[in-house]
Formats: C-alpha cells, structure tokens, sequence
C-alpha cells in the first residue's frame, strides 16, 4: 500500500494546485466577463475578492470541522461545493449570481485546503525523508498553480471563452470524489462542537478587514465606510479571541499557539504572501500594458519563474532544511525576494522582457522558494496531531490574508502614481514600480521579524536531509 501514497500525494498537490489556481486564472477573463455581465469598474474586483475573503474567511472553520469530522470526508465535500460554485460561476448571466458563485468556489477551497494539507500529514507523517519530500511538492503546487491559472486564463479565454476558466475545475472535482476514497487516508472523527459564533466572529472580521482595504482606494482611506468598516473588523476579530478564551471547545484553542514556532511561521507567512502576490499581480499587468504582451504570451512569459520555484522546492528547499533548520532559510528567502522586488522596481517603459523581467523575476522566485517550504513546515511542526487541522487552516489562512491585505495596500499605492492611467506606459511604470518598491519594504521586514522571533533551531526532530 505504499505506492498508494504517493498517488494520494498527488490527489493532494492537485487540490493545492487547483485552489491557488483559481485565485488568478479569471484575471485575463476579467474584460470579458464585465462586457456579458454588466460590471461596473469600481465593482469587477469582487470578481476575485468575492473568493479571496470566502477563502481566507473561511478557512479556520474549515481546518476545525477536519479535526471533528475527518480530513477525507472534508477534503471530499470541498470538491464538491468548489465544483457547483464553479458551474454556478461559469452559468451566471447576472452580476450577483457571478459572486455568488465565486463565494461557494472559495467556500469549497476553505474545506479542501486544510484538509489536504492534515491528509499530506497523515500519510507521510511517520517517514521524516518522505515528508519532507512530500511537503516540497505539496508547497511548489501553490506558485504552479498561480502562475498556470494566469496562463491557462490567456488561453481559455482566447480560444474557447470565459465560463470555461471556472469549468475546468469540474473534471477535477469529479476525479477527487471518485478516487479519494481509495487512495486517501480514512482519518478519524473526533466527538466535540463546532463554534459557529467564533466562525462568525472571525470571518465577518476578516471579510470586513479585507473589504476594507480593497474599498479605500475608491472611497478614501478617511472615509466612513472605510473607517467603519476597520472598526467593526476590529470589533469582530476582538469578540471572536474573547470567544475563544471563554468556550470550552473554541474553533481556535489559543494554546495552539504555543506550540514552537507557530506564531513566528504565520507571521512570516503572511508577509510572504503580502509580497509575492502583489509582485505577480503588477509583473503580469507590466508585461501585458506596458511591454504589450498578449495574454497567451504574458502567461508564457512567468513559466521561468515557475519553473525555478518547483525545482527549488522540490530538490533544494528539504536538504536545506534538513541542514540548516528553517530560520536561515525563512530569511534568507525573505531577503532574496526583496532584492528581486528592488530590481523590478527600475523596471522602465520602455524595456524588454529580457533585461527588465527575467533576471529579476527569477531572483524572486528563488527567494519566495527558500522561505514557503520552511515557514510551512515550522507551522505545522509544533502541532499535536489531533490539531493538525487547525494550525494547517491556520497557516493558509495567515498566507490567504496577507496575500489580499498586501494586494489591496500595494494596489492603493501603485494607482496613487499613476498605475490606473491605462496607455500612458510612464505613468503606468510609474505605479507598477511603486508597488514593487513597496512590496519589497515587506518582504524586509519579514525577513527582519523573522531573525527576531524564529528560534534558531532544526525545522522539526523529524527532518532529514532528502535524498535526490
């Protein structure tokens, strides 16, 4: 039974993929979508944001009800709320039931996410090589999967038409229903509650936090809404901690977070995320606005960059880890990717692929390498197994937020210089590089928060050098 292993390592790097895919495969379609459904422009963000805030929103609950019900049972109901989402999405005729759909998609992904991540744990947990190997795939699956969805969005969108950019999860929805049974393993079911009002509490802030900040450009940062809608994130995520401390059976126990290395790996995370999703989001509009790639070229033009980020992962980042322990390289990472992000930040309006993206680029892509991986596995590490669940829901919600905090931030910043002033490329150049300087001043101080609040220890007893 071995060998089934790693067919449901597969299972499990395909819903990685497939979830991070979606955050970015409808960017091309973007256009299209708004010409057949009537968005406005203020509004045709919630087209992404709409997954982003039910991903991220949702994915504590979702690594409690793996701990309560079973990591495959869970991981099963997510593929198939992610695939009625999708043929919701794909069918809309109308702006509301087009984010509605895109809600259920991230709804689904909230349910799968953590759960794959517990099912990785389960079945590799007990091999120290082979998990580090296993979590080297599972982690090079996200950066695959953002750059594909760009990709594959140019592609489907030039030649068949935008309903097929949600359609494509159903294939993959009705592989993991009928195989996950087999390959997956069964897992446990644990009696206890689930704690809806801290679920509430703690999406409804985070929503809230994350409208916030996505609005603030349009509405200004001093406004009421803006305002309002930070104190009440504030408010809710307030009254979920207070929840937390006070319930017998909390959807996140705070001792958690005493386990070693847990609150400094989320951190790092999260401004992992803040720094690489921007720096993708603003290299894919340079190449396409200012340097006049098409859509189908612009997503071949980020295939290096994903290149250099699976093969980090997969055959350096687990020796590395196994040699050094995971605060070197959590920091070093961070460091790497800043220089990247300083280097697009002299991007001009007049440049080349060549000079003024690949090297950059690649510089970037290996530091976002060097630091996914360990931060991963120091959050997870320190966890007792029946928690498992809960601090992998914890890291890829820390990962989620941080990715639409930072976009939202570096957005505001990149249109205050210029970047919303479509066909003037030095405006354009002007913004995008803002947003690059800024993302780097991130991923620093990551880098800096990291030397100060990671240990300086081996990632975990288990990890061992990989073998090639």
């Amino acid at each position: 039974m071995s060998h089934l292993r790693w067919w449901a390592l597969a299972l499990i790097a395909i819903a990685q993929f497939m979830t991070i895919m979606d955050t970015s495969i409808i960017g091309v379609a973007l256009p299209e979508i708004q010409k057949d459904l009537g968005f406005s422009q203020e509004n045709l963000s919630w087209v992404f944001n709409a997954y982003v805030i039910a991903f991220g929103g949702l994915l504590l609950l979702g690594g409690r009800l793996a701990d309560l019900f079973g990591a495959r049972r869970l991981f099963l109901a997510g593929w198939a709320v992610l695939g009625a989402g999708s043929l919701v999405a794909g069918l809309a005729g109308n702006v509301a039931v087009e984010l509605i759909g895109r809600a259920v998609q991230g709804a689904g992904s909230a349910l799968i996410a953590p759960a794959a991540l517990t099912l990785l744990m389960m079945s590799f947990g007990g091999n120290p090589r082979e998990l580090t190997k296993a979590m080297a795939i599972y982690g090079a699956a996200a950066p695959a999967g953002g750059t594909a969805g760009v990709f594959l969005g140019g592609v489907i969108t030039e030649w068949l038409s935008w309903p097929w950019v949600y359609y494509i999860n159903i294939p993959f929805a009705l592989l993991a229903l009928i195989a996950g049974p087999a390959l997956l393993p069964r897992g446990e079911s644990r009696r206890g509650h689930v704690d809806v009002t801290g679920a509430i509490a703690v999406t409804g802030g985070l929503a809230l936090g994350v409208f916030a900040i996505v609005r603030a450009p349009e509405a200004g940062w001093g406004s009421l809404t803006t305002l309002g809608s930070l104190a009440a994130a504030v408010l809710l995520l307030g009254v979920f901690f207070a929840i937390q401390r006070a319930k017998r059976e909390p959807l996140m126990p705070l001792r958690i977070f005493r386990a070693p290395g847990l609150g400094s790996a989320n951190l790092a995370m999260t401004l992992l995320g803040a720094a690489w999703i921007p720096m993708w989001f603003f290299l894919n509009l340079y190449l396409q606005q200012v340097l006049g790639l098409g859509a189908f070229e612009g997503g071949a033009a980020l295939v290096p960059m994903t290149a250099l980020v699976m093969l980090l992962m997969t055959m350096v980042a687990a020796p590395l880890i196994g040699r050094y322990g995971i605060r070197p390289l959590i920091v070093g990472g961070l460091f790497v990717l800043a220089a990247g992000l300083v280097w697009l930040a002299f991007a001009r309006p007049d440049g080349s692929y060549l000079v003024d993206v690949l090297p950059a680029s690649l510089v970037a892509a290996a530091g976002m390498a060097l630091a996914y991986i360990p931060a991963l596995q120091g959050a997870l590490s320190g966890a007792r197994p029946e928690e498992g669940g809960l601090a992998s829901g914890i890291v890829n919600t820390t990962y989620q937020v941080g990715s639409a905090l930072g976009l939202a931030v570096m957005t505001a910043i990149a249109n205050s210089q210029g970047a919303s002033r479509l066909g003037d490329k030095v405006a354009l150049t002007n913004g995008f590089q803002a947003a690059f300087a800024g993302a780097a001043v991130i991923a620093v101080a990551g880098g800096i928060l990291a030397v100060l609040t990671i240990r300086s220890r081996k990632a975990a007893a288990a990890v061992e050098p990989a073998e090639a």
